[in-house]
């Protein structure tokens, strides 16, 4: 299990803005902006994993992709270790790519079809150049298994899989160059209820054996409680309410993170919405 420092700050956004223009209308052209990130300022510590939840449109896919510049900021900063993202030069940029990884929704949509395993495993190995072609091969042997595949399957190509076993691939290319934070964007919404127990279980023990830190964006509230350690509640761009597990959960203020709350399944405590 690696040794972590989980009073230090990992990553950490402070006023983060990013607007989109909606255009509207056939004969008569209608703009409006939407402000999909809105004064968002957070921080991820070391081992640790904060999940982002929210209905739909309520900023969180955005937030992920700003945090790993695949958008551009409006306004607002961002560090990584201390660093200041908005300074990085080519190679800060390549170094940041490395260390910040995702996991994303859809395992049948996130996998290139053509590629063997194998192939789409060393892909992040060869970008990064990690290694000569004997320890790339021991590194993808050591990663399929890890993930819970075996070493034959590195062979085979992405249709061959159930879905639940594609997400374990999925996890294996985004852990095998060894990044220090990952992004989970709702990584097992599109798989059945039976195998996201599955997946959750290995995000949990790959993450205590790596000393990983999550960024678990999900909004499916029962899944959060078993999976993170704070809590960042979003609602049109803004975040709402943060804190921890415990004090969202059993304490919630705002009427936003109430009404999510009170709408899971089977919840027979419900919390007053003024």
């Amino acid at each position: 299990m690696a040794k972590i420092n989980k009073n230090a700050v990992l990553l950490e956004a402070k006023g983060l803005y990013k607007t989109y223009t909606q255009t509207s209308g056939f004969f008569v052209k209608k703009q409006r902006v939407i402000k999909a990130l809105n004064n968002v300022s957070l921080s991820i510590k070391k081992g640790e994993t904060l999940a982002i939840v929210g209905e739909s449109g309520s900023g969180k896919s955005t937030l992920a992709r700003c945090l790993l510049q695949l958008l551009s900021l409006d306004q607002g900063e961002l560090f990584f270790k201390g660093k200041n993202l908005n300074s990085l030069d080519v190679e800060g940029k390549k170094y940041l790519k490395r260390h910040i990884q995702m996991v994303f929704q859809d395992p049948y949509a996130s996998l290139n079809p053509r590629m063997k395993i194998s192939e789409i495993l060393e892909e992040g190995l060869l970008i990064h150049d990690l290694g000569d072609k004997f320890s790339r091969d021991k590194k993808m042997r050591d990663m399929i298994k890890k993930v819970g595949l075996e070493v034959s399957d590195l062979n085979k190509y992405p249709h061959q899989f159930s879905g639940g076993q594609r997400q374990r691939i999925g996890i294996a290319r985004a852990l095998i160059v060894e990044p220090e934070l990952v992004i989970c964007d709702e990584p097992v919404s599109a798989l059945d209820v039976s195998i996201q127990a599955q997946i959750l279980l290995l995000l949990k023990e790959l993450q205590k054996e790596l000393g990983l830190s999550y960024l678990f964006i999900s909004h499916d509230l029962r899944v959060v409680r078993h999976m993170a350690d704070s809590i960042a509640v979003m609602h049109q761009g803004k975040i709402v309410e943060q804190g921890s597990i415990k004090g969202i959960y059993e304490k919630p203020k705002a009427n936003y993170t109430r009404e999510l709350l009170n709408a899971i399944p089977g919840n027979h405590f419900k919390f007053k919405v003024s």
